[in-house]
């Protein structure tokens, strides 16, 4: 993006150093600001129970709730009885209209975007699971929605509400580390089935499940036990974003903030296991590259998963990359991110961000954040937080904008799903990437996984 539009970002968003200024979100149905909110819930099984619990803890009313599996749905409603239950979160919004301010959506990915943009379309507040989208052109419309309707948003990063996050960005940016020139982040997914060929054969679709409500806006496809439903959906392209959608909302959080990476030029899949036509491979190394921005000069990004295992040795960073890391813990971490910059390195061995170590030029090894006394003297610059649910709570109020709205969030999830679009373009292929008009001048087949072909109807 030109460098007058990524200021304003910059600005608009809190990613710098300075406070966070959006816009106040619209005002709730006239109420008192201090009553309590009605909330509808989509999706309560899985990540969606706690989605649930946390709203109602951070003082919302939860008046509906909606799942296309009626055991899960069933189980929760009787922790809500009051709340009304339904199959379609369509039709749960059309009836419910006034009656709610906001929605939690909670479902497999590849019904965020669509669950997200018609609740906004009607002027609902929004928190949604990462990532906030499964395509390109999902998180841009999500962004955008936010913005012109000032609406209160939040995606499901939690690290984001973290202390240790927080600092982490401000230890950064204090130049401690000198300027950023790599960052290598690697995780162990995938923990569900990937790198395999769609089973043959079809079984009864269970009467408590709704399966072309599960599917959505994906192309029609036999049900199978235990193939997509419950949580085995996140590997197939069709429904989930991979071991990228699942982790890199977290751990690519902290430096995506603290490095101020704006959109990559270009995003390359440099190696991977068999990559099989309907999920994604098993283990992968994608290369991400970024301009200079905001006085940092150009930074390569390498993000690595595959889940270890003896059958399945993961890509992981050289060994000399990651060797003072070794040291530190006598082995490499099963995940991690590690910043290198000109003066020194910043590794965060948790997938939230919560603790750093800081290792300057000079030093012999790692030292706690907290514990480092170069970082002492470095300001608090960033609020910090309430927590993640009561923020957005409090957004919607009228507070200030919750760390990972949608403006951020949309932006963070627009370059981890281009790491998707890498591995779908094909091994060693160099994507450039026009970031502001979301194509790939030298890939034009990108373009198919950018925007979804939703089913008719969807």
């Amino acid at each position: 993006m030109s460098s007058i539009h990524r200021r304003h970002f910059l600005k608009q968003t809190g990613l710098g150093a300075g406070g966070l200024i959006l816009g106040a979100p619209a005002i709730v149905r006239g109420q008192n600001l201090n009553s309590r909110l009605n909330v509808a819930a989509i999706g309560v099984g899985g990540k969606g129970d706690s989605d649930i619990r946390e709203t109602a803890a951070a003082g919302a009313t939860i008046v509906g709730l909606c799942d296309v599996d009626s055991r899960m749905l069933d189980k929760k409603a009787a922790q809500h009885p009051d709340a009304r239950k339904y199959v379609d979160f369509r039709q749960m919004l059309k009836e419910m209209g006034d009656s709610i301010d906001a929605v939690t959506i909670s479902t497999p990915d590849h019904l965020h975007g669509i669950a997200a943009k018609m609740a906004m379309d009607m002027g609902k507040h929004v928190f949604c699971q990462k990532p906030l989208t499964q395509t390109v052109f999902e998180a841009r419309e999500l962004s955008r929605l936010a913005k012109e309707k000032k609406l209160a948003t939040q995606m499901g990063n939690q690290g984001s509400a973290g202390d240790g996050l927080r600092r982490a960005v401000e230890v950064i940016q204090s130049g401690i580390i000198g300027k950023p020139l790599e960052l290598h982040v690697w995780s162990n997914r995938p923990i569900w089935p990937q790198g395999i060929d769609r089973p043959k054969g079809e079984d009864p679709i269970p009467k408590e499940l709704d399966w072309n409500l599960w599917l959505g806006p994906a192309q029609l496809r036999p049900y199978l036990n235990e193939v997509y439903h419950p949580f085995k959906w996140r590997g197939w392209s069709d429904f989930g974003t991979g071991a990228l959608g699942d982790m890199a909302c977290h751990t690519v959080n902290m430096p995506f903030r603290a490095l101020k990476l704006g959109y990559p030029t270009a995003v390359e899949c440099e190696m991977a296991s068999r990559i099989f036509p309907e999920t994604y491979p098993l283990t992968s190394r994608i290369r991400f590259e970024f301009p200079e921005r905001e006085g940092l000069p150009p930074l390569k990004f390498w993000w690595y998963d595959g889940a270890p295992s003896k059958e399945n040795a993961p890509m992981r960073p050289y060994p000399d990359i990651v060797k003072d890391v070794v040291n530190l813990r006598g082995k490499l971490p099963i995940s991690g991110c590690l910043i290198i910059g000109e003066k020194g390195q910043l590794f965060s061995p948790d997938d939230y961000g919560a603790t750093f170590f800081l290792k300057l030029e000079g030093e012999e090894k790692f030292v706690h954040g907290d514990k480092h006394e170069a970082v002492t003297p470095i300001a608090q610059s960033i609020p910090r937080s309430p927590g993640h649910y009561k923020e957005w709570i409090e957004m919607i109020k009228g507070g200030a904008p919750a760390y990972s709205n949608f403006e951020i969030a949309g932006y963070l999830t627009e370059i981890i799903l281009l790491g998707c679009v890498a591995l779908r373009v094909g091994e060693g292929v160099n994507m450039q990437w026009d970031g502001p008009n979301m194509r790939s001048p030298n890939c034009p087949e990108a373009a198919r996984f950018v925007k979804r072909d939703a089913r008719n109807g969807w």
